[in-house]
């Protein structure tokens, strides 16, 4: 259960404010039913965590936990610098 929740805190946090979220609120204001555009947007978050989560489970047989925790955090940081410089 400590895992559901971790999960579901981390992705909805990186969630918020992202282009993802700002596309559905234009597809949703654009659209006669909300409701569509929510079941769109639903089902494509749940297919590319579906990917994610897959190819993380078959990438750790592979290569060790510990570097696909540095290689994301490092990501992160690259993505955030790239950012802030106005590059990304």
């Amino acid at each position: 259960m400590k895992t559901i929740i971790l999960t579901f805190c981390l992705v909805f946090l990186a969630e918020l404010g992202d282009k993802t979220q700002l596309a559905t609120m234009m597809l949703a204001a654009k659209s006669e039913s909300m409701w569509i555009v929510f079941l769109g947007s639903a089902m494509a978050l749940v297919a590319s965590s579906l990917i994610c989560a897959f190819l993380g489970g078959l990438l750790t047989k592979i290569i060790p936990p510990s570097y696909i925790q540095y290689a994301s955090g490092i990501s992160f940081v690259i993505i955030g610098i790239l950012l802030l410089t106005g590059k990304a």
